[in-house]
C-alpha cells in the first residue's frame, strides 16, 4: 500500500508541475488536508482493530496512517515549491 502511496504522489506532481503555476498555497494544503483526513481514518480503523485484540493489524495500519501523512505533506511541499494553481476542490488521487 505505501508502494501505491508513492506511485501515485509521483504521477501527481509529474501532472502538476507541467501545468506551471501562480504561487497558490491554497492548493498545497488542500492535498495536506485531504491526506491528514484519509490518515484520520485510517489511524480510527487502527483504534478499532487493537480494541478487538489485534495488535499487528493496528500497527500496520498506523504505519499507513504515518505513510499517508507523509506523502500528502511531500505533496504540499512538492505543489509549493512548483508554485501550482490548482482546484483546492480537486479530490486527490487515490
Amino acid at each position: 500500500m505505501k508502494t501505491l502511496h508513492t506511485l501515485l504522489a509521483v504521477a501527481s506532481l509529474s501532472v502538476l508541475a507541467a501545468c506551471g503555476g501562480q504561487g497558490d498555497d491554497a492548493a498545497g494544503d488542500a492535498v495536506a488536508d485531504a491526506a491528514d483526513a484519509q490518515a484520520d481514518a485510517i489511524d480510527q480503523q487502527a483504534d478499532v482493530a487493537d480494541a478487538a485484540g489485534d495488535e499487528v493489524t493496528a500497527e500496520s495500519l498506523e504505519a499507513q496512517a504515518d505513510a499517508t501523512r507523509e506523502a500528502g505533506e511531500a505533496q504540499e511541499e512538492a505543489i509549493d515549491e512548483a508554485d501550482v494553481k490548482v482546484d483546492p476542490a480537486m479530490p486527490p488521487a487515490q
